[in-house]
């Protein structure tokens, strides 16, 4: 038989070896890397194995000279190595995509790989570095969204300031000149305007102590009916003065370890909230009861109920609703966040909801400390 004749024969046996073992390497993409690369080295000998074994019998038949046999060998043996070299290299081109696409996600902060990994290995990295970049996108997110809400904040309390001041500023200078024509009522707006700059000063101080994490809080058994009638005690005249009923519904005994001091500011936020938003002649009713194992406190209002695109809204700094009440002041929109964050430090929590003419503001904290 010709030598090139056999040369071809050993040559098409690796061939049809190899692409035998490219699909069993396919098969074997999920398992770990130890069985594909003795997947290949088992291929590899295979495939030599099969054009030595052919060479032979033909030899043994065709009475070929050792030079000839020497030579159809040579060349099979090459075809083999090529082959476990291809098919190796499939093996290690996945971790080179693999690298390229870490490499392009340091840099463009996206990862992206665009065949699955021929090993588990490699395939487990990949799942662990698209988790990793769907987390920084949510991080980078939720940062870009707090600095757009911080700037915003920045904006709307320094055109809350500007009116005061500006205020404070003409009256002063009308008391220095003498052309005050109500020296004790310029007196009385001066006041105001101090307290409500002090106030503002003080709502900025809390959110920063409760955004680092530094809020002390004394914790102790409270009566949380009590308290909640105080801060109503204490709310009666601005509710007269804008024709607004602040009514128990639901009044139970009921007892939680609290801070009553930032306890009692969180219960005048919610109240003034729905004061500033409630139209006259409406009522605003409070809930205290235990459910679940949780003291409960329920503020509930006839403002028209809360547009459902902006519920999740409500408690981010700075925001601010949209009709006010007539005579209403206007806030620097701090009040929710640090009701939030105040609860929160308590381990508990509040949220909003629709009712039937209006919102209603759940406070859930825990009954005991811990």
């Amino acid at each position: 038989m010709n030598p090139l004749v056999i040369a071809l024969i050993a040559i098409c046996e690796s061939v049809g070896i190899g692409l035998i073992g490219a699909a069993v390497l396919r098969v074997l993409r999920r398992h770990s890397v130890e069985v594909s690369l003795v997947a290949v080295v088992v291929i590899t000998v295979c495939a030599l194995n099969a054009s030595t074994f052919t060479i032979v019998l033909v030899g043994q038949t065709d009475q070929l000279p050792a030079s000839t046999n020497l030579a159809a060998n040579l060349v099979s043996g090459l075809v083999s190595i090529g082959i476990g070299l291809l098919l190796g290299r499939s093996v290690v081109r996945g971790s080179r995509q693999l690298t390229d696409a870490a490499r392009a996600f340091g840099q463009n902060q996206r990862f992206q790989l665009a065949d699955d990994p021929p090993t588990a290995e490699l395939a487990e990295l990949a799942r662990e570095l698209r988790v990793t970049s769907a987390k920084l996108a949510e991080s980078r997110n939720r940062e870009q969204a707090v600095e757009a809400s911080r700037r915003q904040l920045v904006a709307w309390i320094s055109h809350d300031l500007r009116s005061p001041l500006a205020r404070l500023r003409a009256m002063t200078e009308s008391l220095e000149d003498g052309v005050a024509d109500d020296v004790p009522g310029y007196y009385r707006k001066i006041r105001g305007d101090a307290d409500r700059l002090t106030g503002m000063v003080d709502d900025l101080f809390e959110l920063s102590q409760l955004q680092a994490g530094t809020l002390r809080l004394t914790l102790r058994e409270v009566a949380l009916d009590d308290l909640l009638s105080d801060v109503v005690a204490g709310l009666d005249v601005l509710a007269d003065q804008r024709s607004i009923r602040l009514r128990p519904n639901r009044v139970e005994p009921v007892t939680a370890a609290v801070d009553d001091r930032t306890m009692t500011r969180v219960f005048n936020n919610l109240l003034m909230n729905a004061m500033q938003y409630g139209p006259a002649n409406t009522t605003v009713s409070i809930d205290v009861l235990v459910e679940h194992g949780w003291a409960m406190v329920w503020i509930s209002d006839e403002c028209g109920g809360i547009p459902p695109e902006n519920l999740s809204s409500v408690f981010d700094v700075g925001w601010r609703g949209g009709q006010r009440a007539p005579g209403a002041e206007r806030g620097g929109g701090l009040g929710l966040s640090i009701a939030q964050g105040v609860v929160r430090a308590h381990g508990g929590n509040v949220s909003v909801r629709n009712v039937p003419g209006g919102c209603r503001f759940e406070v859930r904290l825990p009954l005991h400390a811990g």
